[in-house]
């Protein structure tokens, strides 16, 4: 939908969650297709604005929003996705599943090469999945926990070797989730601490020029890029702005061509919507559905007792932050941490927490947390992601709502990195609201924050609660494997009644996200891919 009119109105996108039930060699072997561009124009430059600035630009390593945004146009995996979540090439050209699903071989391109000259191979991709994505992204240990080795017969030739069927696997390979890395570059030392972190070499469509912290990144054509004419833009020029209504009067004047997730104030998109240079859209977000979070950090004493918990899930105005802070591009989560948009795996089937004050103080009576004479009971620190205002709101409409039932927070704000560092390194936070992306399926979005073997100190958006349950673990684990949609459905649905009664987070809403962009740039939102896409397609009007 592109209509600033439709973008209002409820949205029923087509989702990965429904093509992920497909039975797994039909999956894979999904017909391609390839996105049209009508008319691009060869040459010229784009700018688009990006909070916050990201602390690394690998999405293999970190995978907050900012550093897909920019790793994606950098490094290409082995496929992306149409909007009907078909398989387009990019570095692997044709795949084919065995009968028992458990080898998968990719056929990759010839005549590829990195940035720096040297030639992509199948160690590349052997590199990037057995060393870097398994071990350290922060989906990656549940995404390819059952991928045991990745054979490379010849050059241009991986095969996959699976200890179990993976229905969901091939959902992962796009570049923005699974950027393929050059093994030349980090197969010595440290990954997470490599100079080419903030200086990426990839095969994507766009080489790194410079990163001016505090200011701008700028991405240079890549003139020996194997998709030939493509890209059509010589330079991304990508700017840090971290005031909203500035990026917004970029946008207005025209400085800045692109935004989008945190781009404006919400409150502004309306005016924004009415400019006639200016275009408002929900369109290309079908494989980046959202979910915003309150979570626990369960080895703080005061979260132990999940009646406590369970008070602070009845505090919260959920209807009141969808029309006051997300002005209606969110929907109130009734269901579990599947967003409502994943419909083969939203349920609503789980315990409810209403907005009720006397019952979260009751609760909390109960579990031996009485009010003072002050009317107080305890207080408590609460972090928000720093990537835009709304968190910074939400948090603040958190204080509010617990202050009724005598819990005082306090809001801690901080840079990206600290606040990531903070949470899951240091594990130094009392409370957390962030967005999680649900991505195409349970095993690729949600699982990293309820499975115990996800607890890792150093990987961001992971198990931050430190939440363990053998039972939950269980589930998830048989969701990784069962290739059956019903028992598929109905294990994922298992699962969330337990996340929602043991609670260690609380999904507050479910995110719609949305672009603007001037209308002078085509070629957007070609993919599901939308803001994660490789903008090799992209060109504009200058």
């Amino acid at each position: 939908m592109t209509s600033f009119d439709l973008m209002k109105s409820k949205l029923t996108r087509r989702v990965f969650a429904r093509s992920a039930l497909i039975p797994f060699a039909a999956l894979a072997l999904a017909p391609m297709a390839t996105p049209a561009v009508s008319q691009p124009k060869q040459g010229g430059v784009m700018t688009m604005s990006l909070d916050p600035e990201p602390s690394i630009l690998v999405s293999a390593l970190n995978s907050a929003s900012p550093v897909y945004v920019v790793s994606s146009k950098l490094f290409d995996g082995l496929v992306t996705y149409d909007k009907n979540f078909n398989l387009i090439p990019r570095l692997a050209t044709a795949w084919k599943v065995s009968d028992d699903g458990l080898n998968i071989e990719f056929k990759l391109r010839d005549g590829v090469t990195w940035h720096d000259g040297k030639p992509f191979t199948s160690e590349d991709v052997q590199f990037t999945f057995m060393e870097i994505l398994k071990k350290l992204h922060p989906r990656g240990k549940g995404t390819f926990a059952n991928l045991q080795s990745v054979e490379t017969p010849d050059a241009h030739t991986a095969v996959f070797k699976l200890a179990a069927p993976t229905p969901y696997l091939m959902r992962a390979l796009a570049g923005a989730e699974s950027p393929i890395m050059p093994k030349h570059i980090y197969k010595d030392g440290d990954p997470m601490r490599n100079p080419a972190n903030t200086k990426p070499v990839g095969t994507g469509p766009f080489k790194f020029g410079e990163f001016v912290r505090g200011s701008h990144l700028l991405l240079q054509r890549n003139e020996n890029y194997w998709d030939k004419g493509k890209p059509y833009l010589d330079q991304l020029i990508i700017r840090f702005i971290s005031d909203s209504a500035s990026r917004a009067a970029a946008l207005e004047s025209g400085e800045v061509q692109y935004g989008a997730q945190y781009v404006v104030p919400l409150s502004d998109v309306a005016r924004l919507g009415k400019n006639p240079t200016l275009e408002v859209s929900t369109d290309g977000w079908e494989y980046n559905t959202s979910v915003n979070y309150f979570e626990f950090n369960l080895r703080k004493p005061q979260w132990q007792d999940v009646r406590v918990r369970q008070a602070i899930a009845h505090a919260i105005d959920k209807d009141f932050i969808v029309k006051n802070i997300w002005h209606n591009f969110a929907t109130a989560a009734k269901g579990g941490p599947v967003t409502i948009k994943q419909s083969d795996f939203y349920t609503n089937d789980v315990p409810q927490y209403e907005f009720d004050l006397k019952k979260a103080a009751q609760l909390l009576d109960e579990a031996g947390y009485p009010a003072g004479a002050d009317g107080k009971r305890f207080s408590a620190t609460i972090d928000y992601s720093p990537s835009g205002d709304t968190f910074r709101q939400t948090a603040e409409i958190l204080r509010q709502n617990l202050a009724k039932i005598g819990i005082t927070l306090t809001l801690r704000a901080q840079d990206g990195p600290t606040y990531v560092r903070r949470v899951w390194t240091d594990n130094d936070f009392d409370l957390n609201t962030y967005s999680v992306s649900n991505i195409a399926d349970p095993v690729i979005g949600i699982q990293r924050l309820y499975w115990s073997k996800a607890i890792q100190p150093g990987v961001a958006y992971s198990n931050g609660s430190s939440y363990s349950n053998p039972e939950m673990d269980r589930l998830l684990e048989a969701g990784m494997v069962e290739n059956d949609p019903e028992k598929r459905r109905q294990i994922y649905k298992q699962m969330q009644q337990i996340a929602m009664t043991d609670l260690p987070t609380f999904p507050i809403v479910y995110i719609d996200w949305f672009s603007i962009y001037n209308k002078k740039v085509k070629g957007l939102n070609t993919t599901a891919l939308g803001l994660y896409e490789n903008f090799s397609d992209v060109s504009i009007d200058q």
